[in-house]
């Protein structure tokens, strides 16, 4: 009977994000990471592809069908097609994995979802068949993925930048001690580079463009101060496609208006945090989590406007799910867990 209660009712962790979804399988780790992207068919309303199928079609589509990211700023905001998304990926879960009935399920939520919103994925979850639900946010999850002492009683300060959301607190013995969420986030860059060509140079670019622009911001593979970049758009005036070679530098100006408002969330945090719990961050530093802590400089702009070390997690894209994960698979976390199970 226990071999059949393993095989029949895994726990999955999920990071449910607004640009990509991760889910952890217990015992087997992060089995999928997809950007949170869904084509539907609009005559019978029914999805064509999901994931990075349904990616590579931004932008590319005939009438008749619609791609679309059904989550906005980290929470949902179309459940039929949210719905049939995250059914999608589980679906490719299973047919690794085999047979999987009634799962435990923990989604990790931004800190400052609405009642309503929580209410959102909770039907997901529901259709999903799961026998639990379990809605803990994101920072813990975040904060437990990069390893920080969550249980005990120190101090762990996690910005964790999404797609959608910039969710930033301060983490001791198992809750969240004060936090703020802004949705301002990886998007938001994107937008703000789109807005800066073409207001700049005329050049309008897809939201692909635009992503793989702040991708190579994040990699690396050029100097700080010396990388320069093509960019492939539409010239807004003459209508005809155009090459533009932009630097590294003038990207990072085009996203400084959304990365003031990430710093200045971190700096009204640090202002309600308790002086016992300042003392313990200001010896261990600001961890940065999500696809936005890699942008390149970004640490450096958060020391210099905090006077803080800090420091990016490891695989910080993975933080979210990884400890959505944990909560399962570490007794520590139970606590933890068990404060986010849905009534």
């Amino acid at each position: 009977m226990r071999f059949f209660n393993g095989w029949f009712n895994k726990r999955i962790g999920i990071d449910l994000g607004t640009s990509n979804t991760l889910i952890y399988l217990e015992n087997k780790g992060i089995v999928l990471c997809e950007p949170s992207i869904i084509a539907m068919d609009v005559k019978t309303n029914l999805p064509i592809a999901v994931g990075l199928e349904a990616f590579d079609m931004l932008g590319r589509t005939p009438h008749g069908i619609r791609v679309s990211r059904p989550l906005k700023a980290g929470v949902v905001a179309e459940i039929k097609e949210t719905t049939f998304m995250l059914e999608t990926f589980l679906k490719r879960v299973y047919d690794k994995e085999g047979a999987l009935r009634n799962p435990e399920i923990i989604i990790a939520v931004p800190e400052g979802i609405t009642s309503v919103e929580r209410v959102a994925i909770q039907q997901i979850a529901e259709h999903l068949k799961a026998s639990r639900v379990y809605l803990p946010s994101e920072p813990i999850c975040a904060a437990i993925g990069a390893e920080q002492p969550v249980t005990e009683s120190i101090g762990s300060m996690i910005v964790d930048i999404g797609g959608g959301t910039t969710e930033v607190a301060v983490v001791s013995l198992s809750g969240i001690v004060v936090s703020e969420s802004i949705r301002v986030a990886g998007n938001d860059f994107d937008e703000a580079i789109k807005a800066h060509l073409k207001a700049q140079y005329c050049l309008e670019v897809g939201e692909n463009s635009a992503e793989a622009l702040k991708i190579r911001l994040s990699s690396h593979e050029a100097p700080y101060d010396q990388g320069h970049f093509e960019a492939l758009g539409l010239n807004s005036t003459s209508g005809v496609p155009r090459t533009l070679t932009i630097s590294r530098e003038e990207i990072l100006m085009a996203i400084s208006q959304p990365l003031k408002q990430v710093i200045q969330a971190i700096r009204r945090t640090l202002e309600k945090c308790p002086p016992e719990l300042a003392a313990d961050i200001f010896d261990r530093g600001i961890i940065l989590t999500g696809g936005g802590a890699l942008l390149d400089g970004l640490e450096h702009l958060i020391m210099s406007e905090t006077q803080l070390p800090v420091v990016i997690a490891n695989n910080p894209l993975s933080c979210v799910a990884m400890g959505a994960g944990k909560m399962f698979t570490d007794p520590r976390f139970q606590r933890v867990r068990e404060l986010s199970l849905c009534a």
